[in-house]
């Protein structure tokens, strides 16, 4: 059971696509909008089915053809979409810890938001695709207690759901409050112990329990008591706690409001949640900022890129 924006389409017909998609790039010119159409409206295993379908036809690798015809965002866009899930992750990884400085903002997002079951995958995947291992390169790339709450987020390990027990949401509350409010200085460490272990129902218990505590959201302590890539990484992670959809209405909120667009982040968004929970996503966004999802990426996007992102979408609330 999802609550994404693209399902399998039907019917489907693999070699059908690979062929109007070949036509549609062969020659002088390229016809985006068959591209478009075909890639937004299929799920990512049919797309692969399309790509295998592709290189039996007409012995060329789809993905490459795509690099070749078309450009900017827009081919980022469809690339994207040709990438399987965990390869994604894994490929927006690797990206972020690649060369020259690490973007910390792509480890939070990928890592306070997935299941530990996607994040064991995405682990296995990346070592296969990169010969790697993920915790040792983000290790490689980061320090001090956010990396600690990376490799914490990456064993994977978070408590399954099975009940809560009142009094450990007791003890947990009392241990997070004297390990900020209540200190002189902060004790990080019970934060990404606490955070990155204890199950997700329980947590939202938790975060109720603290509140009574200490009259304070668990939000605005984080935000008094941490900073920088810590504090990012333990906010993202609470708010993940809270509502996975929710924290990805704000970030695409976000990635578009102001001067500017965050494309990378929109793009990284838009595909990796298309087949999972958008249509959550979108109803977040409306309710938390009073316009819809598909309104601010028409007004912030434009040609062809604009058109398969508003198809991703999937419509207007």
């Amino acid at each position: 059971y999802t609550r994404g924006t693209v399902t399998a389409f039907s019917p489907f017909d693999a070699r059908a696509d690979a062929e109007a998609l070949r036509k549609a790039m062969k020659g002088m010119g390229t016809d985006e909008e068959t591209v478009l159409t075909i890639l937004t409206s299929r799920n990512n295993a049919q797309r692969q089915e399309i790509a295998s379908a592709f290189k039996t036809l007409f012995g060329r690798d789809l993905v490459d053809d795509l690099k070749k015809e078309l450009t900017g965002k827009f081919e980022t866009l469809m690339v994207s979409l040709m990438r399987p899930a965990y390869i994604f992750d894994a490929h927006a990884l690797r990206h972020a810890i690649k060369g020259a400085g690490t973007n910390e903002k792509v480890l939070t997002e990928i890592l306070a938001s997935r299941t530990p079951a996607e994040m064991q995958q995405i682990k296995q995947v990346y070592l296969q695709e990169y010969e790697a291992n993920l915790e040792d390169k983000i290790t490689g790339e980061t320090s001090g207690h956010f990396q600690r709450m990376l490799v914490v987020l990456l064993q994977a390990n978070r408590d399954p759901d099975v009940g809560v027990d009142e009094s450990l949401v007791e003890q947990d509350a009392q241990v997070l409050f004297r390990a900020g409010e209540l200190k002189w200085g902060t004790d990080e460490e019970k934060f990404i112990t606490i955070l990155g272990t204890r199950s997700v129902s329980h947590l939202r218990r938790v975060f109720d329990k603290y509140m009574t505590i200490s009259g304070f959201q668990i939000e605005e302590t984080i935000d008094r008591e941490t900073s920088g890539d810590l504090e990012k990484l333990l906010l993202a992670v609470v708010k993940c706690i809270r509502s996975v959809p929710a924290y990805f209405a704000e970030t695409l909120y976000y990635a578009m409001k102001g001067a500017g667009t965050d494309d990378d982040t929109l793009i990284r968004v838009m595909v990796s949640r298309s087949e999972i929970d958008l249509l959550d996503i979108r109803q977040e966004f409306r309710k938390n900022f009073a316009k819809s999802l598909y309104q601010m990426i028409q007004k912030d996007t434009s040609g062809d890129y604009r058109k398969a992102l508003l198809l991703l979408c999937g419509g207007d609330d």
